[in-house]
């Protein structure tokens, strides 16, 4: 096998006494490893041979897929010196697992492979819990211990130049497929080291699936469509996992492929078709507390970057203001999401937003600007059967005093349950005559979107 990463065994640490028990089982015939040793024992003890065997920094250094050649032999190697009764699927998964902790994120790699998966929520090293389809459910994968735990969540942050320990217990981090990561640790975690991530998806889902899936209807699908190619500003308003990213990458894609887009977001997650786009990204700060770029830092830098379109990921804190100037000052058909659990409250949160970065504003100059930069507001909702549905789409129609007053266009009407689980309903059209019809006519589609509510141009003739 030759000395390929491989540690000075002679200098390897003593092995435990369940270890050295192990061991000399493990120099009997096979019959004697079958009646008295585990496979779990075996598997433990081949990786402890490996994990003495191989260098870190030899590991780290190669490619992943050399690694697991070399991984795979010593796997055998071992089980075939000791006589260990392991057959090749049980090497080769064992192999993997191996790997998997040498180079990659432990247990959870298979999870981060598999496409079905949402999101992986740690609590701890025995509680794994993923979610499919809109439901979380308990896995059997699991860790050795709270170091181990804690071990992967340092590789995160060390690939990244931060650092989770004691004296920093919190940590958001992106990993190299664009899947966001937060690590919150003892002594904020009572439950030891707990690890949230949100899966980077690799498929961009259109108008279309959403149709098949139940999240929108026909018409309003194309009603969205219409308002995302006319330039309207749109906010995405909704709760944490409800698919407001997932949503404004649709939206996204009614982009003209001539225009100039700029995004922002404190981890990448957009995922826009369009040949000429911007990707700004915020970052923390150092270990000396210094060095952070907010996202009001890179609005401001992007209303110099001459933009067509700035889409913000999420409006968190005082660039709600900058974001609010933006569409009023020519950026038009601007977008962004926010964390609201009604429209009326997304205009609510946004303004209080807003009185976080510029306190000395009236709230009716505050209002005014809001009601005059968005044009509609998306409303969104992961629903108990675990389908994510627009609940509610309104328009922002004016300021009527102090007050914001909106028109709802469409709503999902509840209805009951299906045999199956899931929920019945269907979503109503409110025929009306929008305020911003002026533009959507201006691009010759205003009509197109009377439509889908219901109604044509002759009934306000008339």
């Amino acid at each position: 096998m030759g000395s390929f990463g491989r540690k000075n065994t002679s200098d390897s640490p003593a092995l435990n006494p369940e270890q050295a028990a192990s061991t000399e089982l493990a120099s009997g015939n096979g019959a004697t490893i079958a009646a008295r040793s585990s496979i779990a024992e075996a598997k433990e003890l081949i990786r402890d041979q490996i994990f003495m065997r191989i260098e870190p920094l030899v590991a780290v250094r190669i490619s992943k897929q050399e690694l697991a050649i070399f991984v795979n032999q010593l796997v055998a190697e071992i089980a075939n010196e000791r006589k260990f009764l392991l057959n090749h699927d049980e090497q080769h998964t064992l192999a993997t697992s191996i790997v998997d902790e040498m180079v990659g994120l432990g247990p959870i790699e298979p999870l981060l492979r598999d496409r079905t998966v949402a999101d992986i929520l740690i609590n701890g090293p025995r509680m794994i819990y993923v979610e499919r389809r809109g439901k979380l459910e308990l896995t059997k994968l699991q860790f050795r211990s709270d170091a181990h735990v804690l071990h992967v969540a340092q590789r995160i942050a060390s690939s990244i130049g931060r650092r989770i320990d004691e004296s920093s217990p919190m940590l958001d981090a992106r990993l190299q497929d664009g899947s966001r990561v937060n690590v919150i640790i003892p002594p904020l975690s009572l439950k030891g080291p707990c690890v949230s991530i949100r899966k980077f998806s690799k498929t961009t889902l259109d108008f279309n699936s959403f149709i098949a899936s139940g999240t929108v209807s026909p018409d309003l699908a194309r009603a969205l469509e219409i308002a995302a190619r006319c330039r309207l500003n749109i906010i995405v308003s909704g709760g944490t996992g409800s698919g407001k990213t997932t949503m404004l990458n649709s939206l996204s894609r009614m982009i003209d492929q001539g225009e100039r887009i700029i995004t922002i977001e404190d981890a990448a997650e957009l995922q826009l078709q369009q040949a000429h786009v911007v990707q700004l990204e915020t970052r923390p700060q150092n270990i000396e507390g210094r060095g952070e770029i907010s996202q009001r830092d890179l609005m401001r830098n992007a209303l110099r970057m001459r933009p067509d379109r700035i889409i913000m990921g999420e409006v968190r804190g005082s660039e709600a203001f900058d974001m609010m100037q933006a569409m009023n000052t020519g950026h038009n058909g601007s977008m962004s999401t926010v964390h609201s659990n009604t429209a009326r409250d997304a205009l609510a949160r946004i303004e209080n937003m807003i009185l976080m970065g510029v306190g000395n504003l009236p709230i009716r100059a505050i209002r005014a600007q809001i009601s005059s930069a968005i044009d509609l507001v998306v409303q969104t909702e992961r629903m108990r059967d675990g389908v994510r549905r627009v609940t509610e789409v309104v328009e922002v129609v004016g300021l009527e005093g102090d007050v914001i007053t909106l028109g709802t266009l469409f709503k999902y009407q509840f209805q009951g349950e299906n045999p199956d689980g899931s929920l019945k309903g269907f979503f109503e059209a409110t025929p009306c005559r929008p305020r911003f019809l002026p533009r959507l006519e201006y691009f010759g589609l205003g009509a197109a979107f009377l439509e889908t509510l219901g109604v044509n141009e002759k009934t306000f003739e008339e």
